[in-house]
């Protein structure tokens, strides 16, 4: 990736590259214009070693003031001394062990990123600047106890229903098994639905802004129970872009997902139930 300023012609190419950039696994990124493209995956605790190359373009003298790259938000490392170049340099870089507790995350209203930021500062005309997007995730063991979910709901003396999950916490490739019981039935009932939903809150107290998206209908049944009718649920998460859970990151933002059952009558009526579950990264 290469990005050229200069005050009026373009005074020097920089790059940066990762020391095991052949190898380290690559995985998407969507960019702020909607375009993707494939950038190296860390997790909290890494070393990030790399070069910065900085090449002049022929002919040319590139004053500075300085050389430094940052890992935004976190660490600064200062590469060089105010000088001057008059051919391609290389600057190693490592920033050793790092802490990066937080996953990245592209929402709707908030995204977290990790860059590396290059600066080569100067006199009287603008700096140059070079940025290098990559993607953190972070794994969580099986959880220790993870309990079922199970409720019953309904409406007085027309429905009522008891629904059953086989577990309130789930990895991004799991699979939500589970029953619906119908225990009495006296509205028609058309059809009944699973919905995931994503709940993307930003700000706090009356600040707070909340965006719900619907990441996925399952359909459970076509057609009109009876009393004492079961309809297994089997739905598998991998088919669907989920991330795991996150509370309240950094006091800026959550991300929460909830199962919503949904039963339509012939007058379409909608009828809903909605029970949040945990969705956690497991490591494969």
């Amino acid at each position: 990736m290469n990005f050229i300023v200069g005050a009026f012609k373009p005074p020097c190419i920089v790059s940066i590259s990762f020391a095991d950039g052949r190898t380290r696994k690559q995985v998407p990124l969507k960019k702020e214009n909607g375009h993707t493209v494939m950038v190296p995956l860390f997790q909290s605790q890494e070393n990030i070693v790399g070069e910065v190359l900085i090449e002049p373009i022929h002919g040319k003298k590139l004053e500075h003031t300085g050389v430094k790259i940052e890992l935004l938000g976190q660490i600064v490392r200062e590469l060089d001394v105010p000088g001057e170049l008059y051919e391609k340099k290389t600057y190693p870089f490592e920033f050793s062990t790092v802490e990066m507790p937080y996953e990245s995350y592209n929402g709707v209203n908030v995204r977290l990123r990790y860059i590396l930021k290059v600066t080569i500062s100067r006199n009287y005309v603008s700096n140059i600047v070079e940025h290098q997007d990559f993607v953190v995730q972070n794994y969580t063991p099986l959880p220790s106890i993870n309990n079922s979910i199970k409720m019953e709901v309904g409406i007085e003396d027309c429905l009522h229903i008891e629904f059953e999950y086989n577990k309130s916490k789930y990895h991004l490739k799991d699979v939500i098994l589970g029953k619906i019981y119908f225990l009495l039935v006296r509205i028609k009932i058309k059809n009944m639905e699973l919905e995931i939903r994503r709940r993307e809150s930003t700000g706090s107290g009356p600040n707070t802004y909340v965006e719900t998206e619907t990441l996925a209908k399952f359909e459970l049944m076509d057609g009109g129970p009876v009393r004492g009718e079961s309809i297994p649920v089997r739905l598998f998460l991998s088919p669907y872009e989920l991330t795991p859970t996150y509370r309240n990151i950094n006091n800026k933002f959550s991300v929460k997902y909830y199962l919503n059952l949904v039963l339509v009558d012939e007058e379409d009526r909608r009828y809903f139930k909605q029970q949040e579950i945990t969705v956690y990264r497991l490591e494969t």
